[in-house]
């Protein structure tokens, strides 16, 4: 205990320089969503005119690469049925071509990464 008429310094903390203990998870500090925010990975739902609909589709539905994932699978089984009455015109093959090739490439990373994947045939536009 310090005598009456002795100097003694007062203990002073500058801010954000005392002790710091907290608990940091990896799963819950890269992954629990806050906001639009996922961890490091910024989620931009853009102007939706029903944001709440939009989020619950993606929560209780399926990502948005689940939904392209099984449209793209239904457009692989209808140009396999597609048999035009009449010729398409340039463009309109182009447009098909296009969509089988990307058709294909998401197939590619699909067989990479072990999932099943359909491949649209080469013979039908």
């Amino acid at each position: 205990m310090p005598k009456q008429g002795d100097l003694s310094m007062a203990t002073f903390k500058m801010p954000l320089s005392g002790d710091v203990v907290q608990s940091i998870s990896p799963w819950t500090a890269f992954f629990s969503p806050i906001g639009s925010q996922l961890g490091v990975i910024n989620i931009n739902l853009g102007q939706s005119s029903a944001p709440d609909v939009e989020q619950e589709v993606l929560s209780d539905v399926g990502t948005y690469g689940r939904q392209i994932g099984r449209i793209g699978d239904a457009l692989i089984v209808l140009l396999e049925h597609f048999h035009p009455q009449s010729p398409l015109t340039s463009e309109e093959t182009a447009a098909i071509a296009a969509l089988k090739k990307m058709l294909n490439e998401v197939a590619d990373v699909k067989q990479k990464h072990g999932r099943p994947a359909l491949r649209p045939h080469a013979a039908t536009a």
